[in-house]
């Protein structure tokens, strides 16, 4: 598996620090499993984190917020000026769509077998399994139909989605198995699932979405997304 969508460097800079919350952080480790291009990143942002937590100096009770924010801006910046980042390796992880066990991070909240999984309807062609026992975020398995149009929307907040079988294409280009979609507030987009087989995948969400039609919000309530 080669992938060619990965993990924002804030994303992963996030990740590195234990910032990430528990529902994204689900997501970002299921993509850093079969993405040793972001295995690198993450290597490079943990060893600079390392090092600038251990050059700072005892500074009058700042409050923990503030601290985080300055070691997270100095990570982005030490990570820009790094050299240029390597191109992706081959994974050491089997494709996903060749074996019937899913991802281990998702092993906790989904189980272990796609066929064991009890999929529930939530629109013509979508289902959806829900993750139990979150609290800061949505975190669920989405099935999408092929060839289906899902409705244009953009984002209350961050969105983290994981391919893990079939594809689907938008404005952002292809996405197929291994790749990841880290999104924010600023996109708006339509994912059109390609034919033949079902588009698998999961997401985590920090805030509602936006749907653009009118149709979709009056449904949103019963999404629940």
């Amino acid at each position: 598996m080669n992938p060619h969508h990965h993990l924002d460097l804030s994303t992963l800079v996030s990740y590195a620090a234990g910032a990430l919350a528990v529902e994204m952080a689900v997501v970002a480790a299921t993509h850093l499993a079969t993405c040793a291009h972001c295995r690198e990143r993450l290597q490079e942002a943990e060893r600079i984190g390392g090092c600038l937590l251990e050059q700072q100096q005892p500074v009058p009770s700042p409050l923990p917020e503030q601290r985080q924010a300055q070691l997270r801006d100095a990570m982005l910046r030490q990570l820009d000026d790094a050299t240029p980042a390597l191109p992706p390796a081959p994974a050491r992880s089997t494709p996903y769509e060749e074996e019937d066990r899913l991802p281990a991070p998702l092993h906790p909240y989904f189980g272990t077998s796609y066929r064991a999984l009890k999929w529930r309807w939530m629109a013509p062609g979508v289902h959806c399994i829900r993750a139990s026992g979150t609290r800061t975020g949505t975190l669920l398995l989405l099935k999408i139909g092929p060839g289906r149009s899902m409705p244009v929307h953009s984002h209350g907040g961050a969105e983290l989605t994981q391919i893990l079988r079939g594809a689907y294409h938008d404005a952002l280009g292809h996405f197929a198995p291994g790749d990841v979609a880290d999104l924010d507030s600023s996109v708006e987009h339509q994912p059109v699932t390609v034919p033949g087989t079902a588009c698998i995948c999961v997401s985590a969400l920090n805030a509602p979405l936006r749907f653009s039609g009118w149709v979709a919000r009056q449904l949103q309530p019963l999404f629940k997304l």
